[in-house]
Formats: C-alpha cells, sequence, structure tokens
C-alpha cells in the first residue's frame, strides 16, 4: 500500500472512531479526544510503524478514551488523555510532588503530555521491578501506547467484576501483596490509586492498571497514598471473599525491606 492510500486509510478509520466514542456528549468528547495536535500524533506514530490501525473503542474514562489498535498481528490500546476535560489541578498536585516532574509548568497540553509521560515511565518502572502491568510501548504527547491485556476481542475484566472461589481469590491476593511490595521495595513506587477498579483479571493473574498518578516514595504524600493503596486491596477482598488484612499487607512490605535493607549492608 501506497504512503498516500496508507494515510487515506488512517483517516478513514479516524472518522469510524468518532462515531464510536461512547459518551452522553457525543460531538464534545470527539472534539475532546481527536483534535488537530492529537491527530497529528497519531499520524506520527502510524508512520513510525507503532500502530498500523485503530479499532473501536473500549471505554471512556474520567480523564483518558481507551480504544484498541494493531501492528502486524499484534493488538495494542491507545490511551489518549483529553486535553479539553482533564483534571488539571489534580494532576499538577501529582507532578509537582514528583522530583521527576516538579518543574512541569505551561499550557494545559504540556501538563497532560507531561502526565503521559509519566504514567509511561511508571509503567516501565513497575514492569522492570517484576511487577505485572500493560506492557508500555510507545508514547507521544497525550497518547499511550501499551499491549492489550486480554485474549483477542476480550478485554481482560476489572477485579471487581470476576467471581472467583476462594482458593483463586487467595493466590490473587497474595500475589497482590507481593506486587505492592515490589512496587514500594524495587520500583520505588507507590500506585496511589489501587483498588479492585484499577485490578484486571488475566488468565488467572492480577495486572495492575492507571499508573499516571503513581509517585516515588520522595512524594510528600507517598506514605499517605501507600496506606489509602492498602487500606482499598484489604477492604475489597474481606467484602468480598471474607478474608484479607492490612496487617498481611504491611507484614510482607515491612519484611521485604528489611532483607532489602540487610542486602544494601551485607
Amino acid at each position: 500500500m501506497s504512503k498516500r492510500s496508507k494515510a487515506e486509510d488512517f483517516d478513514t478509520r479516524i472518522d469510524v472512531l468518532r462515531t464510536r466514542i461512547k459518551d452522553s456528549d457525543d460531538l464534545n468528547v470527539q472534539e475532546a479526544v481527536f483534535d488537530k495536535r492529537t491527530l497529528m500524533d497519531l499520524y506520527s506514530l502510524a508512520r513510525k510503524g507503532v500502530i498500523d490501525a485503530l479499532g473501536g473503542s473500549i471505554c471512556t474514562g474520567k480523564e483518558a478514551n481507551i480504544f484498541k489498535a494493531v501492528v502486524g498481528e499484534r493488538e495494542l490500546v491507545l490511551k489518549i488523555y483529553r486535553i479539553s476535560t482533564s483534571n488539571f489541578k489534580a494532576m499538577q498536585d501529582y507532578l509537582h510532588g514528583d522530583p521527576r516532574f516538579s518543574s512541569v509548568k505551561g499550557t494545559k497540553r504540556a501538563i497532560v503530555s507531561a502526565w503521559t509521560k509519566k504514567e509511561f515511565r511508571n509503567l516501565t518502572r513497575a514492569e522492570e521491578a517484576g511487577v505485572r502491568v500493560p506492557h508500555p510501548v510507545a508514547m507521544r504527547g497525550n497518547i499511550l501506547v501499551m499491549e492489550l491485556v486480554g485474549k483477542g476481542d476480550n478485554v481482560a475484566p476489572q477485579l471487581r467484576d470476576v467471581e472467583l472461589d476462594i482458593e483463586e481469590a487467595k493466590r490473587v491476593f497474595d500475589k497482590l501483596v507481593v506486587y505492592i511490595s515490589m512496587l514500594y521495595n524495587r520500583a520505588g513506587l507507590v500506585h496511589a490509586d489501587l483498588s479492585e477498579f484499577n485490578i484486571l483479571y488475566d488468565d488467572g493473574e492480577p495486572v495492575i492498571i492507571d499508573m499516571g498518578q503513581s509517585v516515588t516514595l520522595d512524594h510528600p504524600m507517598a506514605q499517605k497514598f501507600l496506606e489509602r493503596d492498602i487500606a482499598n486491596v484489604a477492604r475489597f477482598f474481606k467484602r468480598k471473599y471474607a478474608f484479607g488484612s492490612m496487617e498481611e499487607i504491611w507484614a510482607r512490605l515491612r519484611n521485604d525491606e528489611e532483607e532489602a535493607d540487610r542486602q544494601k549492608g551485607g
């Protein structure tokens, strides 16, 4: 296919996508998602071979729209942060407390772009520490490209929507306890919004998502965020499966922290 044909095909697919956005205020959302700069960034990702084609809408979140995409035979996810409707005050609070992004100022687009870069870096850091997250592929502007978690047309469900037997639920809980500790002790991160809404269940394994707000340990609110994450996870399993406690999670985190300190000292 010629470059011109590819561009025309990409235009057609974007037009189709515009009709698929699931929101009560479709026209406004279409403009919020596919503004001129975002379209230019999509074309750039396509020219570089990061994506070949766009698929349908997966969902609309508080700050971003999620779409399927493909490159070759591989299925991907595009997370496009909306410039016009994002909560910039909340984003700035998380950014300014993070030494990696504390100097970010300027336009709404600059803040959202920094947030997108922050999520990409947090996912990379978490994955390198051994935590199961969607593999980050690329980012440009307000667009984050990740692996699709799930199989075929079936996107992995949120943990809150899955019914597990007690044995499986216990295994998932134990894995999440390990992941919380890995994030803290290996990656030096706190998720800062961890709950059954931001955990997917894929082929028997929990997958942690939505790490744009995740902070480094030197963020002034890191400890408070960690306490909230631990409380949220323990509360979910206690309510739905009648087991799990904050004490178990804290014990694992502190034991791993002590072990890490011993290894540094040794």
